[in-house]
């Protein structure tokens, strides 16, 4: 159907006349600003109480959007409902305010404007919304490591708003971790990773509260660091921390998002046992037993390709988001493994196992042991 489309600068025009300017976005878009004048009805809501939001069929009416299409599509359906002077207005509001034609901004504190702007994207997404994107700015989450897996995972939990941080890291910046560990810069070498990290992040996003804990995770203060956190990301690069997070993480019910990475290949998995016993697997039902050392080089030892943890890391923070809001499928009970030199991913189906002594149904916690000595003496 063709409909009358019209600029910005005829939209005023004709709005000085007499006509009624609509403007369909929704309320947290317009809450950047809108045309001067403009009444906020979103598409959705004029579509289904057209009569009643526009009692007279005769009216001029003018529909803006954000640059054009959502306007369009409105009047489309406003005239094969019979409204026959409906028009839309070509390039929306970013076309409006780019003419210079005055703009309408409502009075938000620094905060909620930050809050509009930075997540607009994020508005669109359905499970998302401006509710979901309050979720995230009111979770925490707990990297552990400030490295390889742990930089790109960290940028994009910031980026995407989560609230609180808190990053655990003991080591210095070596040179020879620039090459993967995209948190840090050249200038930051012999830096605690933590203090680079908690720099970057928040200039990257200033609103939130980063904690950068510079110590080693052991069992005296593991139940302290996944305290008041809602998600743990698991960026280490040893066995003794990996079994004792999955330990921590089943007695304090808590998702633990895995990743691993060496050479050329990655995995990822979301361990969730603590929440749903004897319906998920953790990750000793996975690894009952450690490798031996020879058999487990770290990436000082093998390698690893520096493009690689950057997307196991962006996976887990996917996965950390997803567990948040609720939303998608997660990698519960699925191990994804990556081979990139194949640009191969294949998923392998995980079941709990029924006699793992720490997350069997019914199975009292058997405490922390010295994971050091468990893991054959792998490199911490």
């Amino acid at each position: 159907m063709s409909i009358s489309e019209i600029t910005p600068e005829q939209a005023r025009e004709r709005q000085h006349a007499g006509a009624r300017l609509i403007d369909v976005r929704e309320a947290h878009e317009r809450a950047g600003g809108r045309a001067e004048g403009a009444e906020g009805i979103a598409k959705a809501e004029l579509e289904s109480g057209t009569a009643a939001l526009l009692p007279d069929m005769e009216a001029e009416i003018l529909l803006i959007c954000q640059s054009g299409a959502r306007s369009r599509t409105a009047a489309i359906r406003l005239s094969e409902q019979g409204y026959r002077r409906v028009s839309s207005v070509v390039g929306g509001t970013s076309a409006w305010e780019k003419a210079g034609l005055p703009m309408t901004r409502p009075a938000l504190d620094p905060a909620d404007r930050d809050f509009f702007e930075r997540y607009s994207r994020h508005f669109r997404l359905p499970g998302v919304g401006v509710e979901g994107q309050r979720r995230l700015q009111q979770a925490s989450v707990l990297v552990v490591g400030a490295g390889g897996l742990g930089s790109p995972a960290a940028l994009y939990l910031a980026a995407s708003g989560i609230g609180r941080l808190r990053i655990v890291d003991d080591d210095r910046i070596d040179r020879s971790n620039l090459q993967r560990q995209v948190l840090h810069i050249d200038a930051d070498v012999g830096r605690l990773k933590v203090e680079s990290a908690r720099t970057r992040l928040t200039a990257l996003n200033p609103s939130l509260d980063i904690e950068a804990r510079a110590l080693r995770i052991d069992s005296s203060n593991v139940e302290t660091l996944l305290e008041g956190i809602d998600v743990i990301l698991d960026g280490s690069d040893n066995f003794p921390l990996r079994y004792l997070l999955n330990d921590a993480c089943i007695k304090l019910r808590k998702p633990l998002v895995y990743g691993a990475i060496q050479r050329f290949q990655g995995q990822l998995s979301v361990f969730d046992a603590g929440r749903h016993r004897g319906r998920a697997p953790c990750y000793r039902c996975l690894f009952p037993q450690p490798p031996a050392p020879e058999f487990a080089p770290n990436c000082a030892e093998a390698g690893v390709f520096g493009v690689l943890p950057g997307i196991v890391g962006s996976m887990q923070a996917a996965e950390s988001i997803k567990l948040i809001l609720g939303i998608g499928e997660p990698l519960v009970g699925r191990l994804l493994q990556l081979d990139v030199l194949a640009m191969h991913f294949r998923e392998v189906r995980l079941r709990p196992d029924p006699d793992c002594p720490v997350c069997a149904p019914d199975r009292a916690f058997p405490g922390y042991i010295d994971y050091v000595q468990f893991c054959a003496g792998a490199a911490v």
